[in-house]
């Protein structure tokens, strides 16, 4: 198959699987080998972080109002030295401490995520079962009452937390992160918002730090080309996905993600002994 065509399949199932609470990694870690895809340039770091890149633009595309509201509130809580009972500053600064557990992590053990897994495939799939599992229990403990400006400094720490085990591939960054805002008892759609709000800095962090690895000089017109329609289709399904999970959830549960991540584990694992 073409590159180009490569780069756009994976590009859309980067877009939906990194908001739709079903697993970007495990599908990307996953999918080419079972496919029979071996292009280097499509397992390079270059396009891994340009397709994070993608993801991020369709944040800042669907968010650039709440982006620029909480960012004016963060200045203005830094200009008057008080968060006083402006609930976006609060919100800025609760979005700020949940991502430091991801970051530091993710600095230092980033490496350690990515061989690991590629080397042992069939550790997804169980990862899969366990971020459906958390998923299923967060829906039925979760009292679906709070709303986004009742959460503490407590709920942001744990949050955060809980989105630092999204480097297993197969838990989820959306998915763990909607699962403990359901836990502390946030509405679907506040967690939903909540994980995608905190996810631009996250994804933002991520995108910098690797871009330290990146020589795009040396790419050539082919490669460049497939990078660019990869991280295209990745912003086009993430605004996509995005807007149809949030009105999903406004009138759903997340069974249905539940179900899928258990029938892809268990494809997936049957797929796998085959080989």
């Amino acid at each position: 198959m073409d590159i180009v065509l490569q780069a756009i399949i994976i590009g859309i199932v980067q877009g939906l699987t990194e908001f739709l609470p079903i697993s970007s990694s495990a599908h990307l870690i996953v999918l080419p080998p079972l496919l029979g895809w071996n292009e280097a340039f499509l397992n390079s770091a270059t396009f891994d972080v340009m397709l994070h890149a993608g993801t991020l633009l369709a944040l800042l595309i669907y968010f650039w109002r709440d982006v620029l509201r909480l960012l004016g509130a963060w200045f203005a809580s830094i200009r008057d030295r008080s968060l006083g009972d402006d609930h976006d500053r609060r919100l800025a600064w609760l979005l700020l401490i949940s991502v430091i557990p991801a970051a530091i992590l993710g600095a230092t053990l980033e490496s350690f995520f990515d061989t690991t897994f590629r080397a042992n495939l069939l550790l997804v799939p169980l990862l899969m079962v366990i971020g459906a599992v958390l998923l299923f229990v967060a829906e039925r403990v979760a009292s679906h009452t709070r709303k986004l400006w009742e959460l503490t400094w407590l709920d942001s720490v744990l949050i955060g937390l809980a989105q630092a085990f999204a480097l297993f591939p197969g838990i989820s960054r959306s998915g763990v992160t909607i699962a403990a805002g359901l836990f502390l008892g946030l509405e679907r759609q506040g967690a939903a918002r909540f994980a995608f709000l905190m996810g631009i800095p996250v994804i933002a962090g991520a995108t910098v730090w690797k871009l330290r690895q990146i020589a795009f000089g040396s790419l050539s017109s082919t490669d460049l080309l497939a990078l660019v329609a990869g991280m295209t289709a990745a912003a086009i399904a993430g605004v996509f996905a995005i807007s149809i999970l949030l009105r999903y959830l406004a009138r759903h549960s997340t069974d249905i993600f539940v179900a899928y991540r258990l029938i892809f584990a268990v494809v997936v694992t049957a797929l796998l002994l085959m080989r």
